[in-house]
């Protein structure tokens, strides 16, 4: 499988997706043609979406799914697939209404090159319950595309404004943590992405991520939490064991 994980759209005040292209370039090697499925989008429809994706990438040709009259057709056909961020839980929900998460998984496990961002990344994992968004929409299930059997948190970051008293971003995945003690999750900074390719899994960018696991003693039946610091291009690949 060739999946690139993007964690943000934009790092730091730069254009939409400029920070990626150079890992997308490499990531596509020479295909131009690519299928992008927008359902992420709830305020931006769907057209919009496309053609901001296409702005961004004009060396592209980026084409909605939701222009084609048949969804899974259009995955066959597909050279590249690409998955927007927004609202993870109005994506998942539009992929199993349109019944093509199993369509995804057999086009990129064939080789077709997948990127997605923001949400796109959150579907790469093995389910989507440790996103930072709200359940607008409730999905038939969390379960997600699994190309890696963890846990996905794009977006990650340690920052916690000044007296606010609500739990930071790290309470919230060691709360996950508790409660599925043999689900690693993998934070990752705006910037950074995680790439899979050829059985192997790396972090890219300029910051390191956060590996959130849990173990539970024989002892005290109690989770303990821990936070592992990965560094840039660092060898992940053990996290791919099931």
């Amino acid at each position: 499988m060739k999946v690139l994980m993007l964690s943000s759209s934009r790092k730091r005040d730069e254009e939409y997706l400029q920070h990626g292209l150079s890992f997308i370039n490499s990531h596509l090697n020479a295909i131009k043609e690519v299928l992008f499925i927008p359902y992420a989008g709830v305020t931006l429809n769907w057209d919009d979406y496309t053609q901001k994706v296409q702005d961004a990438l004009p060396l592209l040709t980026i084409t909605g799914i939701h222009e084609y009259p048949n969804a899974k057709e259009a995955l066959q056909s597909a050279k590249a697939i690409f998955v927007g961020g927004g609202n993870t839980f109005n994506l998942l929900s539009h992929l199993y209404q349109q019944d093509i998460l199993v369509d995804i998984q057999h086009k990129i496990k064939q080789g077709t090159p997948y990127v997605g961002w923001s949400a796109g990344s959150n579907i790469c994992g093995n389910s989507i319950r440790t996103t930072n968004d709200m359940p607008i929409i409730q999905p038939p299930s969390f379960e997600a595309l699994n190309f890696v059997p963890f846990q996905l948190n794009p977006h990650y970051t340690d920052y916690q404004a000044p007296g606010h008293n609500g739990e930071t971003r790290a309470q919230r995945i060691e709360e996950f943590c508790v409660l599925n003690p043999n689900m690693p999750v993998i934070g990752i900074r705006e910037g950074s992405a995680l790439l899979l390719e050829n059985g192997r899994l790396t972090l890219k960018g300029e910051l390191d991520a956060v590996v959130f696991t849990a173990s539970c003693t024989e002892k005290t039946k109690i989770a303990k939490t821990k936070q592992t610091i990965i560094k840039r291009k660092q060898d992940l690949s053990h996290y791919l064991q099931k």
